[in-house]
């Protein structure tokens, strides 16, 4: 499973999923037949909704991803084929990315925020972020092996390099830009080390809270900063070969998304309300 490609939190997934299949039968999912898995299925259809929820989809994958890994035809079981669902993401008003720079009370917060909008940084990338990765006097970030396994680089903005030279002054991190408190003993050892990277849920609670007070009543996630970056760069007239190559996309088409919510300074008026009224 390790030397399939895929990352750790997709292996977790499917073995998650896969253990409680398991343990519904109590014996291992490679030894169901086509109606049981069947009606495990439709029983976590009716639990979930839909079988666009995760917990239907990462058995439906880890299922078929088993199948190949055991070199048996998972075509004998009929998995159903999930659609993706086809929803525009949630972008910000470049006021509201004022608001919600301006609402955090330590830097640290401040700094992460406005290193997820201004180089539109997926949470892992911002996590992992190390000293030896930002070059100040080039105003280059370089993020390493991320979604893909690839690396690359993204521009810092002035604004954004005069605050992380006054946070990396003031907070003096030595490996990691953005370091949790967790507890070495219980958190993540690597042989005698542990992580001690801002840990996930610490990066999402700092984009909730200032969300909240902020008063931003959209529905705001840290990928929505990402989003936000990619819809405002389209919007300032950069091309979208650019932006994938910023974003890190594999595929023109995942980037293509932000052409149908970003709209352009001199666009034509679309509204036949504000003709008739002439604004």
């Amino acid at each position: 499973m390790k030397t399939s490609g895929r990352s750790e939190s997709t292996l977790n997934n499917y073995a998650r999923h896969l253990a409680q299949m398991a343990l519904h039968f109590n014996t291992l999912p490679t030894e169901l037949d086509e109606d049981q898995i069947e009606d495990y299925l439709y029983l976590l259809q009716q639990q979930h909704n839909t079988p666009s929820e995760s917990y239907f989809k990462h058995t439906v994958y880890g299922l078929r991803f088993v199948f190949r890994l055991e070199g048996l035809d998972d075509k004998r079981i009929a998995l159903p084929a999930i659609q993706r669902e086809e929803k525009l993401p949630v972008i910000l008003s470049r006021e509201e990315v004022k608001r919600l720079l301006h609402t955090p009370t330590l830097l640290k917060h401040r700094i992460l925020i406005a290193l997820l909008y201004d180089c539109g940084l997926r949470c892992m990338e911002v996590r992992s972020l190390q000293l030896k990765d930002i070059d100040l006097n080039r105003r280059m970030l370089h993020i390493r092996q991320s979604k893909g396994k690839k690396d690359r680089y993204v521009p810092i903005g002035s604004v954004l390099a005069a605050g992380l030279q006054k946070y990396i002054d003031a907070e003096g991190p030595v490996k990691w830009l953005f370091n949790g408190k967790g507890d070495p003993s219980i958190e993540g050892r690597k042989g005698g080390d542990f992580d001690s990277r801002y840990s996930q849920r610490g990066v999402q609670w700092a984009v909730t809270q200032a969300v909240k007070q902020a008063g931003i009543k959209k529905e705001v996630s840290v990928h929505t900063l990402r989003h936000t970056y990619a819809t405002h760069l389209l919007e300032a007239g950069i091309d979208i070969m650019t932006i994938q190559k910023l974003l890190g996309h594999e595929s023109i088409d995942t980037t293509m998304i932000y052409l149908h919510v970003a709209q352009p300074v001199d666009r034509p008026p679309l509204s036949v309300l504000d003709q008739l009224y002439g604004r």
